[in-house]
């Protein structure tokens, strides 16, 4: 049963990963020491107007250039950078984490309502699909991944995590669960200006698969995670819909419940089942996506997984214990726990 935890300060104060390192790691019976990660949100204030595109490389030498000559076609490189990473003899390094910060030429998708983010989301697609040895995971602005095959608290100490400091972190112990522990297998998941972490099993894998790539996604990790990640993107970013309609979307009601409901609300969850039908996600699973706007934490529609909520004063903590939720704030006034389905949601203030 994989660790999740996500926290955010709705007044934008910004956390060091310092404690959320020491909350991942209290959860490592949770874990196999095969995979961790870690997102915070407000990483790059200097380059907060770029997409911060981070890569795995295999063979820098051989492959890197082929990846920014696909960077040069759409826009422009504004600085790129080795990943700082720390000696630590329990992290095997088996690939070069890269990160550029990338600014992409709207006047080439001159028909996208979204030119920039289609930009980058067309340039993940492609490095992932075409060029064998290089992994985008991480493509937003202002944001930072980090991921690795370890424990958390090595995963941690290999990025120097408490470095780097964000209004919003999320953080998962464990990896995939029918794949083998690799670095890009390791979670938070990410697209753009969604990050997901899930403790849980996808068992309708395959049709969310299927579904979310007749829109031009895909999917090159070979885990249930990624298939939600371009699922949020597709509903909220591209579709329009709301965190709160997503979810509804992704985790309906069932059928016998929606037929007793109010006819306004049972004819918008009817809608909803019918389109995104191949959407639905079947299994037994807690998630927890962010953006830089807001965290929002669901689960199976019977509740197969863990999931705390907690708030003190601006902060909202979302994970799967108590106990780590009062590892980052030993002082939390409110616990509370979600019903299946039904969304914890938090934003931040304006």
């Amino acid at each position: 049963m994989c660790g999740i935890i996500g926290v955010m300060d709705r007044a934008r104060e910004r956390m060091d990963g310092t404690a959320i390192r020491r909350a991942l790691s209290m959860m490592d019976e949770r874990g196999s020491g095969e995979g961790a990660g870690y997102v915070v949100y407000g990483a790059f204030p200097e380059f907060k107007d770029y997409y911060a595109i981070h890569v795995f490389y295999d063979n820098i030498h051989e492959i890197k250039s082929s990846v920014e000559e696909i960077l040069d076609q759409w826009g422009t490189i504004v600085h790129d950078e080795e990943i700082p990473t720390y000696d630590n003899p329990r992290i095997r390094k088996v690939h070069r984490p890269w990160r550029y910060f990338f600014r992409p030429n709207p006047t080439l998708m001159p028909r996208s309502t979204t030119p920039e983010d289609d930009i980058v989301t067309n340039i993940t697609m492609k490095v992932n699909t075409t060029i064998k040895g290089a992994l985008v995971f991480s493509s937003g602005k202002n944001l930072a991944v980090f991921k690795a095959s370890g424990w958390p608290e090595d995963v941690a100490d290999f990025y120097g995590i408490q470095n780097y400091s964000g209004h919003i972190w999320l953080g998962h112990n464990r990896y995939p669960t029918n794949t083998p522990g690799w670095w890009g297998g390791a979670h938070p998941f990410n697209l753009l200006d969604w990050s997901v972490v899930h403790n849980g099993e996808i068992t309708s894998y395959g049709t969310n698969r299927r579904y979310i790539e007749s829109f031009g996604y895909h999917c090159t990790m070979f885990t249930d995670t990624e298939v939600v990640a371009y699922l949020v993107d597709l509903l909220v970013r591209r579709h329009g819909l709301s965190e709160e309609m997503a979810v509804k979307a992704l985790a309906p009601p069932f059928w016998d419940e929606i037929d007793r409901m109010p006819e306004k609300k049972r004819l918008l969850h009817r809608a909803l089942r019918l389109c995104y039908g191949s959407a639905l996600m079947n299994g037994p699973f807690a998630i927890v996506v962010a953006n830089h706007e807001s965290i929002v934490g669901f689960t199976d529609r019977i509740k197969l997984r863990p999931l705390v909520g907690g708030e003190q004063g601006d902060r909202l903590y979302i994970s799967s214990e108590e106990a780590a939720i009062r590892t980052l704030d030993p002082d939390v006034d409110t616990i509370f726990m979600p019903r299946a389905g039904e969304p914890i949601v938090g934003r931040v203030r304006a």
